[in-house]
C-alpha cells in the first residue's frame, strides 16, 4: 500500500538528496567519507532524532522521469534488503524539481522496484512476500488532494506495468494464446472496455491468412483478441493499437539458435504492452478512444507449417513470399493492421513487437527503434516518451529500404536484405495500413533483458512501451 500523507507516523524514512545539497549538511566525518551523494548511492544514517534514514544519492541530475523512478526503485530494494516493510519517502526534493507530478513517478518506481515475477515450485509459500506500507511525505497541506490524485494514477499505470511483465514472464505451456486471451479479458472487466475473442473458426471465415499460415499448425490454436476503449464521444479521432502476440516463437522451420530459446516465451511483448496500456487508461479514465488488437498464436514446427518458397494470402489482399519462417510477427501484426483501417474506423495505426534482432544490434537493451510515415504523430510520441523516461529512435526510411521487400512472384516478400532488417520489417507491415498515420515500435531489444539496466527493471520481462502508450493519449 502507498499513501501520500503530510506527515509520517514511521521511524524509518528515506531521503534522496544531490551532491550540492549533501557537501553543505553537517554531519560525522565518516559520513562525508563513506556517502558523497553521487547518483543511486546508497547510505543508513541515524539522524538527530536517534532514528535511521536511507539516504539515496541524486547526483547532479535535474530529476527526470526516468531519475525518479530509479531512485525510488533503489529506495525500495535497499529497504527490502533489511527485511524493513514499512516506511516513508520524503518527497520534496522531487516536488520542488518537477512539481506534484512527481508523486505519479515515484508511485510507479516504487511498484517496479518491488517487482518479482511468478514463480512455480512446490515452495511458493516461501516466495510469498510482505506488502510494503509506504507513505509519501513532504507534501504541503495544500497539496495532498492533487498528490493523491497523482498518486492514484502513479499506482494504475505501474500496476499495470507489473501485469504485462507477468504475462511476459509466464512460460508458453502456461499461457497459451487462448490463455493470453482470456487474462485479457479477465483483467478488463468492468473497465469500461469492450473485449471481443474471434475464434479459429471465425479466422477462416473472414479469411486472416497471414495470422492462419503462422499459426494454425500448431496444436494450440490462434486467436484474435480485439478491446474496445471508446471514452471520448466528442473525438472523431480512433487509434488502433497492434500488438505482437506470439506466445512461443520457436522460428519455425527456419529454427531459432539455441541460445536464443529461452526467451522464445516473450514474443509477445508488444501485445501485453498494448493490453497494459489499455488497462491503465481505462483505470484512470483517461478520455480518448482506440482499439486494441492482438493477434495470438504459437509458431511452431510441424507437417503443415510454413516452410521458406511459400507464397500465402493476407487479410489484407496482397499474396505474400514467404523468405524466412522465423520474421512471423509482420505476417500476423499484417492482418491485424488490415482489419483494423478496414472495419473499426481507426483514423491512426500504432504497432508494437519484439519484431527484429537487427534493432538489438543497433541499439542494444536500453532503446527502441520506431519507424514512422507521419511527423505530427511522431512528434505527440516524442513528447510521450519524454514522459514515460523510456528511450526510443526514430530511424529513417527511403525509396530503396522499400525495393528491398519487392517479390518477383508475390504482391510483397516478408523479408529484405540482409541489412536494413528492422527498417524492411516495418515498411512490411505499413504496406497494410493504406496510407493511415502509421508508427512501428521494434521493442525486441526492450522488452527483455538478463541483466537489468535500470534500478526500476528486475531480471525478465520490462514491460517496456506501457508507459509510453499510456502517455500518448491526452
Amino acid at each position: 500500500m502507498i499513501e501520500a500523507v503530510v506527515k509520517s507516523s514511521e521511524a524509518f524514512q528515506v531521503k534522496f538528496i544531490t551532491k550540492e545539497a549533501w557537501s553543505k549538511t553537517e554531519c560525522p566525518d565518516y559520513a562525508q567519507r563513506l556517502f558523497q551523494g553521487e547518483y543511486l548511492q546508497a547510505f543508513f544514517l541515524k539522524n538527530s532524532n536517534e532514528q535511521i534514514d536511507l539516504l539515496i544519492g541524486l547526483g547532479d541530475n535535474d530529476c527526470s522521469s526516468k531519475e525518479i523512478k530509479e531512485a525510488s526503485a533503489k529506495a525500495v530494494k535497499e529497504i527490502k534488503q533489511h527485511n524493513i516493510c514499512e516506511f516513508s519517502i520524503d518527497m520534496s526534493s522531487f516536488i520542488e524539481k518537477k512539481g506534484i507530478f512527481a508523486i505519479r513517478e515515484a508511485a510507479e518506481g516504487i511498484l517496479l522496484g518491488d517487482y518479482e515475477g511468478p514463480f512455480f515450485g512446490d515452495k511458493v509459500g516461501d516466495k510469498e512476500k510482505k506488502e510494503l506500507q509506504v507513505s509519501l511525505t513532504g507534501i504541503s497541506e495544500e497539496g495532498l488532494e492533487a498528490a493523491k490524485k497523482e498518486l492514484e494514477a502513479g499506482i494504475h499505470i505501474g500496476e499495470s506495468v507489473v501485469w504485462a511483465r507477468d504475462m511476459v514472464n509466464m512460460p508458453g505451456n502456461h499461457f497459451k494464446p487462448l490463455d493470453f486471451a482470456a487474462e485479457i479479458s479477465k483483467k478488463m472487466e468492468n473497465t469500461g472496455v469492450v473485449c471481443e475473442l474471434i475464434s479459429l473458426k471465425e479466422l477462416k471465415k473472414l479469411g486472416m491468412k497471414g495470422l492462419l499460415a503462422v499459426g494454425e499448425s500448431s496444436s494450440n490454436e490462434p486467436c484474435f483478441f480485439i478491446f474496445r476503449y471508446l471514452a471520448d464521444p466528442d473525438s472523431k479521432e480512433i487509434t488502433a493499437l497492434v500488438g505482437k502476440g506470439v506466445t512461443c516463437d520457436t522460428g519455425g522451420y527456419c529454427l531459432k539458435p539455441s541460445n536464443s530459446m529461452l526467451g522464445i516465451k516473450g514474443d509477445m511483448a508488444g501485445g501485453a504492452a498494448v493490453a497494459g496500456a489499455v488497462l491503465a487508461l481505462a483505470k484512470n479514465k483517461v478520455k480518448t478512444n482506440l482499439i486494441g488488437l492482438i493477434p495470438m498464436c504459437e509458431n511452431r514446427i510441424a507437417p503443415g507449417s510454413l516452410v521458406p518458397g511459400d507464397v500465402i494470402s493476407s487479410y489484407g489482399g496482397k499474396t505474400i513470399e514467404i523468405c524466412n519462417t522465423d520474421a512471423e510477427g509482420r505476417l500476423i501484426l499484417a492482418d491485424a493492421v488490415a482489419y483494423a483501417v478496414k472495419n473499426e474506423n481507426v483514423t491512426r495505426v500504432l504497432d508494437i513487437a519484439t519484431l527484429t534482432g537487427a534493432v538489438v544490434n543497433m541499439f542494444g537493451f536500453s532503446t527502441a527503434g520506431v519507424v514512422c510515415d507521419h511527423d505530427g504523430l511522431f512528434a505527440r510520441f516524442k513528447e510521450a516518451y519524454r514522459l514515460s523516461g523510456e528511450r526510443y529512435w526514430r530511424l529513417p526510411v527511403y525509396e530503396e529500404q522499400e525495393r528491398m521487400i519487392e517479390s518477383k512472384i508475390a504482391d510483397i516478400r516478408n523479408m529484405g536484405e540482409s541489412h536494413c532488417g528492422t527498417i524492411t520489417a516495418a515498411l512490411f507491415i505499413k504496406a497494410f495500413a493504406e496510407a493511415k498515420p502509421w508508427i512501428h515500435l521494434d521493442i525486441a531489444g526492450t522488452a527483455w533483458v538478463d541483466s537489468p539496466l535500470f534500478e526500476y527493471q528486475s531480471k525478465g520481462a520490462t514491460g517496456a512501451g506501457v508507459t509510453t502508450l499510456y502517455y500518448l493519449f491526452p
